[in-house]
């Protein structure tokens, strides 16, 4: 028996083009369901296995009426996988034109343009966050925007602070679109950007939130976010969130970001590490928050029905506690 195994142990020879081989395709499986991890095109995958193994199954019974409605339908389903797949094609697609690109040389200018444009924005997200002024800002890098650009209102106007500011004026007609920025111009505002496809988020998100992370998922565009509600800022990038940011860290942040694509590599890297601890920080402190709302609610219930109204104003110090953590939002970001 040993002898036998040995024989077939010896008669196997292994070809390098055959380990390459596994090599590439092992990497392409793994590739595809990284792009569809966590979206609605999981449950599809799911639904085309199982209809592949029941076909398998009307095979091995000869159930021949069964195969051939199964065969008929694969026909007409290449089509419909392409068109269902449709945004996952679009990102692998974009992902494979990323590699190998001249991003190095296509960069946004000199060090000194980089740092007049991370100064300009993270001035503009300071200042709009301090007044509670909800805005949406996306930064163009090597893949281009001109597509979303065209959504909205074409301006190529030079970048300022003002001018963002303006632009997010409340109850201004471009309020609630994303500004566009490439280089140091002001492509466009009022711009329509497609929301995140993640179904998968460790919380609920606003509207600008997925919208920031649906540019970043499929593009490898910048996305600076200032909340309406809470005034934080926070900068996404490829689907990832770095959140109460100030005005100094997001300035260094987006000058990493901004650099040649080996600077920029790296920064990325710290930005994902970066935002796992800010997600930490975000959940202690939304704990907090509800254990407070908590005690105010109990302390408000007991007062309520033996006290009059000035007794019930200078009750426990859990219902005069600060404003913001008792009665700010604490699961939903703008």
């Amino acid at each position: 028996m040993i002898d036998q195994l040995r024989g077939l142990v010896g008669g196997l020879r292994i070809e390098p083009s055959a380990l390459l081989d596994i090599a590439l395709t092992a990497i392409l499986i793994y590739g595809l369901f990284s792009l569809i991890q966590g979206t609605r095109a999981v449950r599809l995958v799911i639904g085309a296995i199982v209809l592949y193994l029941i076909y398998v199954f009307a095979q091995a019974l000869d159930l021949r009426l069964l195969s051939g409605i199964l065969e008929t339908g694969a026909v007409v389903g290449l089509l419909a996988l392409v068109v269902i797949f449709q945004p996952e094609l679009r990102r692998a697609l974009e992902r494979i034109g990323r590699v190998g690109s001249m991003g190095w040389l296509l960069a946004p200018g000199s060090q000194r343009e980089v740092a007049r444009i991370a100064t300009v924005l993270a001035r503009t997200a300071a200042t709009l966050g301090a007044q509670r002024i909800g805005g949406l800002i996306v930064v163009e890098r090597a893949t281009g925007l001109e597509d979303a650009a065209e959504s909205g209102v074409m301006l190529h106007a030079d970048l300022s602070v003002e001018l963002l500011d303006t632009l997010f004026t409340p109850h201004a007609a471009l309020h609630d679109g994303a500004v566009l920025i490439r280089g140091e111009k002001i492509v466009a505002a009022g711009v329509v950007l497609p929301l995140s496809e993640t179904t998968v988020h460790r919380e609920r998100f606003g509207t600008r939130h997925r919208a920031a992370l649906g540019i970043t998922e499929q593009t490898d565009a910048l996305a600076i976010v200032i909340s309406e509600e809470s005034g934080s800022v926070s900068l996404v990038e490829r689907g990832r969130i770095l959140r109460n940011l100030d005005e100094d860290r997001l300035r260094a942040s987006l000058t990493a970001l901004l650099r040649p694509s080996e600077v920029a590599g790296r920064a990325a890297g710290t930005l994902a590490a970066a935002s796992r601890n800010s997600w930490d920080r975000g959940s202690r402190l939304r704990r907090l928050r509800s254990r407070r709302a908590t005690a105010a609610r109990l302390a408000a219930d007991g007062a309520a029905p033996g006290t009059s109204g000035p007794a019930a104003v200078s009750g426990p110090a859990a219902v005069s506690g600060p404003s913001p953590a008792v009665s700010g939002p604490s699961s939903r970001a703008e």
